[in-house]
C-alpha cells in the first residue's frame, strides 16, 4: 500500500470521524495560558462543529487515530469486513495536527477516537501517549475528549482520565440483545463496568484527602456515551429507558444519540426503522425533558414511538389537554415546566417577575417564551386560550402536508 501524506490521511480520518458524536467543553476544569506557561485554554468558549446546551458553536480537530479495526461490527463502516480506504495516524502526527491546527486559531481543542488495532491496550496505550504528551511536552491547556475503549486496562483508562476533560465509552446499542447479534465481539457487561469505574474515579478525584489537599483531577468535564439509534429493532421508549438508566447508575454529563444509516454494503444492509435524522432529533427533545423538566419515559414514550411530526412535549400536551390551561400566576413551577413553548430559563423568569406582580401576555415574549405554542395551554389576566378542545389542534402544531414527486 503507497504511504499516505498527512494531508491524505487527514481527509480519511476526519471524515470517518463523523459517526462519533462529540459534545463541549462546558465543565472542563479552567485553564489558560495567560500566565506564560503553556499554550491554548479549555474554558470560555467551549470547543467542533457542534452546539452547546446554551447554544455556543464549538469547534475541535475530530478525527479518527485510525479507521482500521479488528473488530466486525455490523453498523460500523470502520469494521474489518467494510471496503473502506483506510489509514492511520502515528502518535506524533496527532500531536503536530493539533498544535499547528491550535496556533492557526482552526481549533480549541481535540476530540479523538479510534478504530481498535492489533489491541484494545496498544490502541489505549497510543491515545493515551497523544494525550499525555499534549499536556506535558507541548503544554496544551485546551480541551482534550477522548473515546475510550472499555476493554482497554483499568490503568489505561485511569490514566486517560488525568489528561482528558471528557471521557467517553460507547454503549453502542439500546438493547443488549441488540449488541449481541450486531456486535457480538462487545460486551454489554465490560461496557457497564468500565463505566461504572470512571464514575468512581470521578467521585475519588472530588474528594479531599486526609491532609487536606485536593485529589488528581480526573477528567473533570464528567463522561458521555453514544447509542446507535435505529440499527436494531429497538422503539424510542427502549432507547430513553436506556439513557435514564445511564444517567442514573453512572452520572453521565450526556447521552449522544446517532442516527443509523445503512452501510453500503448489499450483502449487510440493516433496514432502517425511521427516518433517522428526524428520530435523532426527537430523541434529544425527549432526553432534555427527562433531565430538566421532570417528565418520565412512560410519559414521553408510553406508546414505543415518538411522534415525528411534533416536538415530545407539545405531543405530551395535546394528548393531556385535561391538565390545561394552566394559570400562568398560580401555578408551580412543575406544572410550568410542562407548558409547551416554555422552557427552563423562561418559566424561571416568570416565577420572578411574578415577585413583582401579575405576569401578562406581553411579558412573556419578553422573558423568551414562544407564545405560538403555548398559547393554547395558558390563561392570564388579559388573555383566555381559545381552541384547546379544537379537533385540529393538532394540525396548528404539525407541519403542512407536502405534495410528493413522481418524478
Amino acid at each position: 500500500m503507497a504511504q499516505r501524506t498527512l494531508s491524505e490521511k487527514l481527509a480519511l480520518l476526519s471524515d470517518a470521524a463523523k459517526y462519533d458524536a462529540s459534545c463541549a467543553s462546558s465543565g472542563g476544569e479552567k485553564r489558560d495560558s495567560r500566565d506564560g506557561k503553556g499554550v491554548g485554554s479549555s474554558g470560555g468558549s467551549g470547543i467542533c462543529h457542534a452546539y452547546t446546551p446554551d447554544g455556543r458553536c464549538i469547534s475541535l480537530l475530530k478525527i479518527l487515530m485510525t479507521n482500521f479495526c479488528i473488530f466486525d461490527c455490523v453498523y460500523c463502516v470502520n469494521r474489518v469486513s467494510s471496503k473502506v480506504e483506510r489509514a492511520r495516524f502515528s502518535v506524533e502526527e496527532v500531536v503536530r495536527l493539533t498544535m499547528e491546527f491550535y496556533r492557526r486559531n482552526y481549533i480549541e481543542g481535540l476530540f479523538l477516537s479510534s478504530g481498535i488495532i492489533r489491541s484494545s491496550d496498544d490502541t489505549m496505550a497510543d491515545m493515551v501517549r497523544i494525550a499525555k504528551t499534549l499536556r506535558e511536552v507541548e503544554h496544551f491547556r485546551g480541551y482534550i475528549h477522548l473515546k475510550t475503549i472499555p476493554d482497554a486496562s483499568q490503568d489505561l483508562i485511569d490514566e486517560a482520565g488525568k489528561y482528558a476533560d471528557r471521557l467517553s465509552i460507547n454503549i453502542e446499542l439500546p438493547t443488549e440483545r441488540g449488541l449481541n447479534e450486531l456486535a457480538p465481539e462487545k460486551s454489554s457487561r465490560g461496557i457497564r463496568r468500565a463505566m461504572g469505574a470512571v464514575r468512581l474515579k470521578r467521585e475519588e478525584s472530588r474528594e479531599v484527602t486526609h491532609t487536606g489537599k485536593r485529589r488528581a483531577r480526573f477528567a473533570p468535564a464528567g463522561q458521555s456515551t453514544q447509542m446507535i439509534v435505529g440499527a436494531d429493532g429497538a422503539d424510542d421508549r427502549a432507547v430513553l429507558g436506556q439513557s435514564a438508566n445511564l444517567y442514573a447508575n453512572y452520572g453521565l454529563s450526556r447521552v449522544y444519540y446517532s442516527a443509523f444509516s445503512p452501510i453500503p454494503d448489499a450483502s449487510r444492509m440493516l433496514p432502517l426503522v425511521k427516518p433517522p435524522l428526524m428520530r435523532e432529533h426527537r430523541l434529544y427533545q425527549a432526553d432534555w425533558l427527562l433531565r430538566f423538566y421532570g417528565f418520565d419515559v412512560g410519559e414521553i414514550a408510553g406508546g414505543g414511538m415518538l411522534d415525528l411530526d411534533i416536538d415530545p412535549k407539545t405531543a405530551w400536551a395535546l394528548a393531556h389537554r385535561e391538565a390545561f390551561p394552566v394559570d400562568i400566576n398560580r401555578a408551580p413551577r412543575e406544572v410550568l415546566l410542562r407548558v409547551p413553548g416554555f422552557g427552563v430559563r423562561t418559566v424561571d423568569r416568570v416565577l420572578a417577575a411574578r415577585r413583582r406582580g401579575a405576569v401578562r401576555y406581553e411579558h412573556l415574549l419578553a422573558m423568551g417564551a414562544i407564545l405560538k405554542k403555548a398559547r393554547p395551554f395558558i390563561t392570564m389576566p388579559g388573555w383566555s386560550p381559545r381552541g384547546l378542545d379544537a379537533v385540529d389542534l393538532r394540525a396548528r402544531f404539525a407541519p403542512p402536508p407536502e405534495q410528493l414527486s413522481l418524478f
